[in-house]
């Protein structure tokens, strides 16, 4: 067996079940999960009517690097959403679709990592486990960039020292961040860029939480337009996730994309085509068809931020909680320690949340998720609301 195995830490919602077994939540409570950052907003019927429509699809072999007509939607978008100039993304060498960002975050890092130089990838801390886990399973050291409320939930950068950058060969981002919602600004993508420059590693940025946000007229920055607006017409060191499980309400789809550097896509191809990922055809023309409406991603925010206004009204004072940027998590800092907080919560009021310890690891400055809790307001408005005011009645208590 690979060794590097080893080195992986129970996910958090394995964690979350041993913390949770053995409490016996009240009867006469319904259980709502506010754990899992899984969209429940409708899917919408076009997705699924252009599914079927070309199940025939499914009788050929498709391409690793997916059809034009799917290359060239993603182009489209990419290019109305993040103001790209006409032109500067080419659909045969920018773009490759994969099986949601999950899968694609994981296997990158297979693909570009050079194990025999003792790298160093950087993240967030906290952080979508599967940044660490790819870093551990291409044989890289995990390094870790706190996340706090006294640098935004953002990564300090003025905080990585020189020798840290040199051994840095790939840097995951998350904006908007998970769990936080905290966004990058268009000067702190720039800035990044010019690091990958001078010490030569690529960013991976995800940026599947992008289509979420508060307000319409401030939509989040993003790598790509930041590299444009440098003049970079090569997207040179800069490779973007993108998914439609959050954009689209389509989870199961399993449809994202990936984009960028022609070279590095290049190169992922390569790897690609031995992985064996390529996406199915009907899946194909259903994700080209949901990258080219807007109207369903409009109304989603609409729905978030419904939820947001109605949530936040009813915890009031009971929690310390701000609203985020973007994303459709709240961050709260919990009155008590985290675990014993969502095991108490489960077990008095039949409300699951995620410790924020269980998405962070503890450094020696501390653990940035230590004392948080991630609550995903993906439930139908009327369970947001009765949880919230669950919520606070356990928080009165305490």
């Amino acid at each position: 067996m690979n060794p590097r195995l080893h080195r992986l830490q129970p996910y958090p919602f394995e964690k979350l079940g041993a913390l949770l077994a053995g409490a016996t939540p009240p009867p006469d409570l319904a259980s709502i999960k506010l754990s899992i950052g899984e969209p429940q907003h409708a899917t919408p019927d076009f997705i699924g009517a252009t599914l079927t429509a070309h199940l025939h699809g499914l009788a050929s072999y498709p391409a690793t690097r997916g059809t034009p007509m799917l290359r060239e939607a993603i182009v489209h978008w990419l290019t109305r959403r993040f103001a790209l100039p006409e032109g500067a993304l080419d659909p045969a060498r920018h773009v490759l679709p994969v099986n949601g960002t999950r899968e694609g975050l994981f296997a990158f890092a297979q693909a570009v990592v050079d194990a025999s130089d003792d790298p160093l990838v950087l993240l967030p801390n906290p952080f979508y486990q599967i940044y660490e886990g790819a870093a551990l399973l291409a044989g890289a050291q995990p390094h870790l960039l706190p996340c706090t409320a006294e640098t935004g939930f953002l990564p300090d950068l003025d905080a990585v020292d020189d020798a840290t950058w040199a051994r840095c060969q790939l840097l995951y981002t998350c904006s908007p961040g998970n769990p936080s919602g905290a966004v990058m600004d268009q000067a702190t993508l720039t800035r990044l860029i010019e690091l990958a420059d001078r010490h030569d590693f690529i960013i991976a940025a995800d940026e599947c939480y992008a289509e979420i946000y508060q307000d319409e007229a401030t939509p989040p920055a993003g790598l790509l337009h930041a590299a444009a607006a440098m003049g970079r017409d090569d997207f040179r060191r800069c490779i973007v996730f993108h998914s439609l499980s959050k954009r689209s309400n389509a989870p199961g789809l399993r449809s994202g994309f990936v984009a960028g550097d022609a070279g590095v896509i290049a190169r992922f191809l390569a790897y690609r085509t031995y992985h064996g990922c390529a996406m199915a055809l009907p899946q194909q023309h259903a994700s080209a068809a949901a990258w080219g409406d807007e109207a369903h991603v409009v109304e989603n925010r609409r729905l978030y931020r419904e939820k947001f206004d109605a949530v936040l009204e009813v915890l009031g004072d009971a929690l310390d909680v701000q609203r985020p940027a973007a994303g459709f998590y709240l961050w709260p800092r919990t009155p008590i320690d985290d675990t014993d907080f969502a095991r108490r919560l489960y077990a008095e009021q039949h409300v699951t949340v995620l410790p924020g310890s269980y998405l962070s690891r503890p450094t020696a400055a501390g653990d940035p998720g230590s004392g948080r809790v991630r609550m995903a307001l993906v439930a139908p408005l009327a369970e947001c609301v009765e949880a919230a005011g669950r919520i606070a009645t356990l928080c009165r208590g305490l």
